[in-house]
């Protein structure tokens, strides 16, 4: 008979109370232990560890007298209340929080897995990415973290088998953002759009695409990141997300406003100023007959690693992206002149949790 795992959660924002719909519908889900938001915790009593916080009926759990509830814990708190469950423990992260992706190998270490879709420890310095896997391995835990590149796209999971069954990876490229695929289907579509640069960004931030300060989507940031961890898993030694060239989009006069509520509402105020400047380059793609679009991309061979604007053919698969759709393509020795693509929604609290989701199933049957 195989023992027990057990779950704590930290995060029920967007992605996380999907999670948590989603862990409460399953047949065989993992007893949930440990429930953390802002500064609160809601943990099963010890020694039973038992009963198990209700998924369905997180949010008035905390009123259960049964249950613990304590404020914020640190990462050692909580790697230790894991690690002292009767069976194998599993942490899923929700969060973008960089202080907890610090964290990653004390869990390991311990034993404890971890699925996640927060980007900041596969995509910070290469020495931490090695300590994660490092960790894991003395720990014998998983880590799992599909969610991190494309929301619920098997993005990773194709690259890692790709990379593994020997096949030669020459090069990736695609449209990693929802957001800004988003900006430059509507701006610049096949066939042309008569549309000012600043109002589609306003017309996002509305749609609730963007982050509540936009400049956090057009510095190029998320994409670096993303970028970072498919080469690392392609097998480059990319140092961090800085460490090669990022176009951003923001305009240089409007980078230094302060990130508070003024400062945003200073930046799209000011960003009609600019129009120009962004109508400029999509005539200039247009005369040649072609689309401009806010790429991705990595020489795996030459060991380049880009992140900016590019010009696209119009009946290219890239050029003809709806919404806010992402699309990967593997160029491989397997698959010669035409690219394995991996294409659709990357991002949505839903898709992503079903990322997570289906990751902590996976770490569930390798557990068993």
């Amino acid at each position: 008979m195989s023992s027990p795992i057990y779950l704590g959660v930290i995060g029920v924002g967007g992605v996380g109370t999907s999670f948590l719909h989603q862990l409460a519908r399953l047949p065989n889900a993992p007893k949930l232990i440990l429930l953390a938001r802002s500064s609160q915790t809601l943990l099963s009593p010890t020694p039973s560890y038992s009963p198990a916080i209700p998924a369905a009926d997180w949010k008035t759990a905390s009123t259960t007298p049964s249950l613990t509830t304590k404020g914020a814990l640190s990462p050692d708190e909580i790697a230790a209340y894991l690690s002292s469950a009767p069976g194998r423990s599993i942490l899923v992260d929700n969060t973008s929080d960089p202080k907890l992706a610090a964290s990653y190998p004390v869990f390991l270490r311990q034993g404890i897995s971890i699925v996640t879709p927060n980007k900041k420890g596969f995509s910070s310095d290469f020495s931490h990415w090695k300590d994660i896997f490092e960790s894991a391995a003395q720990g014998k835990a998983l880590v799992y973290h599909e969610s991190t590149v494309g929301a619920g796209l098997p993005v990773l999971s194709t690259l890692k088998d790709l990379v593994a069954t020997g096949d030669e990876v020459t090069r990736i490229e695609g449209v990693f953002s929802g957001t800004l695929s988003f900006l430059f289907n509507t701006f610049a579509p096949v066939g042309g759009a008569d549309k000012q640069w600043s109002d589609v960004v306003i017309q996002a931030k509305e749609l609730g695409y963007t982050e509540p300060d936009p400049r956090d989507d057009l510095n190029g940031m998320d994409v670096a990141r993303k970028l970072t961890i498919l080469a690392r898993i392609a097998g480059l030694e990319v140092q961090s997300p800085d460490s090669f060239p990022i176009e951003s989009l923001i305009p240089a006069p409007l980078a230094g406003l302060p990130s508070s509520a003024d400062g945003i509402a200073q930046f799209i105020t000011r960003l009609p100023e600019f129009d120009g400047e962004m109508a400029a380059i999509k005539e200039t793609a247009e005369k040649q007959g072609k689309v401009v679009r806010y790429v991705g991309s990595i020489d795996v061979k030459s060991k380049e690693v880009r992140v900016g604007l590019q010009q696209f053919d119009q009946d290219s698969a890239i050029a003809g992206l709806k919404g806010s759709d992402n699309i990967i393509s593997f160029y491989t020795r397997r698959y010669g002149s035409n690219p394995l693509i991996v294409q659709g929604a990357g991002a949505g609290g839903d898709v992503t949790a079903m990322g997570v989701t289906a990751d902590l199933l996976k770490v569930m049957e390798r557990l068993h």
